[in-house]
């Protein structure tokens, strides 16, 4: 990520520590922005006997990343940073893979969103423990209730048979 912008704050973190926690925080912003993104893609486009329930559970779960976006963002701010969540920082950021184009078939899109959460989860489960060696309780709190998340919607995305 790129330098680290600064608000004063009167958190007792130490400063070095909120710059990492902040980095941590906007890089998980970016994956969680790319998956939203990628999962109404995936709504908007998916085709197949299934269609309806599939429809819907992409919206469902859109809805989910949508709230956890902003509780990340917001932390990243509250720890005296500034949450880097434009469309363009959130391309340039994203550890996700590009969503294959011209993948519509019920089935194959299930799989391409099963691995994007996947790839989003596991590396939420790495950021719980960095932030648990940074010595922040309430950003730990808050990533492993993402993460859980992230399982969840995993689960339930996997239930198809992908």
């Amino acid at each position: 990520m790129s330098k680290i912008t600064m608000h004063e704050t009167t958190s007792r973190i130490k400063v070095e520590n909120r710059e990492e926690l902040i980095e941590l925080l906007n890089q998980q912003l970016a994956n969680l922005s790319d998956l939203y993104s990628q999962t109404k893609f995936a709504h908007w486009n998916v085709k197949g006997a299934n269609f309806i329930a599939v429809h819907k559970l992409f919206d469902k779960l859109a809805e989910e990343v949508e709230d956890a976006i902003d509780e990340v963002a917001e932390r990243a701010a509250a720890l005296g940073g500034l949450a880097k969540g434009t469309s363009r920082m959130v391309a340039e950021f994203s550890q996700l893979g590009e969503f294959p184009e011209g993948t519509t078939d019920c089935m194959s899109v299930l799989e391409v969103v099963s691995e994007a959460y996947a790839n989003v989860g596991n590396r939420m489960r790495e950021a719980v423990t960095q932030a648990d060696e940074l010595k922040d309780a309430n950003t730990t709190d808050l990533l492993t209730q993402v993460s859980r998340m992230l399982d969840e919607s995993l689960y339930f995305l996997e239930s198809h048979g992908v």
